[in-house]
């Protein structure tokens, strides 16, 4: 099942990532995809937002993970982001344990995911974003039938 948004601004981007945040369960593993510039920073941020833990985010493409904690509702929600855009192999993944990770029944959102789709059973929902024109994008929410 595929979802397609248009975001015309990076307010709308944040939005669509709140609202989608809604849906999130612990355990869920998003792969967040596209070109560099293409507004993943931004849809995690909104995610964060919804969670109570943007004031932690920071840029993840100066570090290659990050735990995020948060709240919803009076319960404690722990977000692993990963961002694998330096990631030159499989081993250096296997090296920090990201399958662990991954696994450990935490939220986790991987951007940069199509780098290695050895993973890509793990992800319960792949978001891609991609230019549309000026500052529009479409964002693309599949999700895989149940």
């Amino acid at each position: 099942m595929a979802e397609e948004f248009l975001s015309r601004s990076e307010h709308e981007t944040r939005r669509i990532a709140r609202q989608f945040a809604t849906t999130l369960q612990p355990g869920d593993i998003i792969a967040l995809s596209g070109q560099l510039g293409a507004g993943k920073t931004l849809f995690m941020r909104g995610i964060t937002e919804f969670f109570n833990c943007d004031e932690q985010l920071s840029s993840p493409t100066f570090s290659l993970f990050n735990i995020y904690q948060g709240s919803l509702e009076g319960e404690e929600v722990v977000l692993h982001h990963f961002d694998l855009y330096r990631i030159e192999s499989l081993r250096e993944l296997d090296a920090i344990g990201f399958e662990e990770y991954l696994s450990s029944g935490y939220l986790a959102v991987v951007e940069w995911a199509e780098r290695f789709p050895e993973y890509a059973s793990l992800y319960t929902v792949t978001i891609s974003l991609e230019y549309v024109e000026g500052e529009s994008r479409r964002i693309i929410i599949k999700r895989p039938a149940r």
